[in-house]
């Protein structure tokens, strides 16, 4: 039997069912994602090669391809993954975008800066290991999971499944369940 969790107003469901629920928005998801890798890329080379090249400015062409693709991230999030569950008027999400964004890359540079800094691991397949193998993976969900949740929530569903699970609890509180063949078996 597979990993289950519970949900707001639901039965327990498994990991399985919840990915396979959400297949076709994880799917977007991962292409935005790509994408803006490849728009980070494209944006950063093309300065390294064009009009920063003169002055060799590094940081600053990462600064300016990070923010490009961040707003294209962002735009194509909110027309195409999450297109349905935009609940907040276009600035206040950019702004909210950016906060997740900046909270996620904090978790990612933590990660390298625990395995560099204080575990020892400074050679640069360990710091790439660390900041691609389990860095960029956690940043991944707590972005996934910060755009649903703050990002592209729209409110009203967002407020209906929690009334649903503050339902849900009360009726499991309110009424014993004769037939719960999930609980522990007694102590004798």
């Amino acid at each position: 039997m597979g990993t289950t969790y519970r949900r707001l107003g639901s039965d327990i469901v498994s990991i399985g069912t919840w990915v396979r629920g959400r297949a076709g928005e994880l799917a977007k998801f991962g292409t935005v994602g790509v994408a803006g890798i490849f728009v980070d890329a494209g944006v950063f080379n093309l300065l390294l090669l064009g009009p920063l090249s003169v002055e060799n400015k590094v940081i600053t062409a990462k600064i300016i391809a990070s923010v490009v693709s961040t707003l294209f991230a962002w735009a194509a999030h909110r027309w195409w993954t999450f297109n349905d569950r935009r609940g907040h008027r276009p600035v206040r999400e950019l702004i909210i975008f950016a906060l997740v964004n900046g909270a996620a890359l904090a978790a990612q540079a933590g990660v390298l800066a625990v395995s560099h800094y204080w575990l020892g691991f400074t050679g640069a397949l360990a710091d790439n290991f660390f900041a691609y193998g389990i860095g960029l993976p956690l940043g991944t969900v707590l972005r996934y999971v910060g755009y649903r949740a703050f990002v592209f929530n729209n409110d009203d569903a967002f407020a209906a499944d929690a009334v649903a699970g503050l339902e849900a609890v009360e009726e499991d509180v309110t009424s014993p369940d004769d037939d719960d063949s999930s609980a522990p078996p007694a102590r004798a």
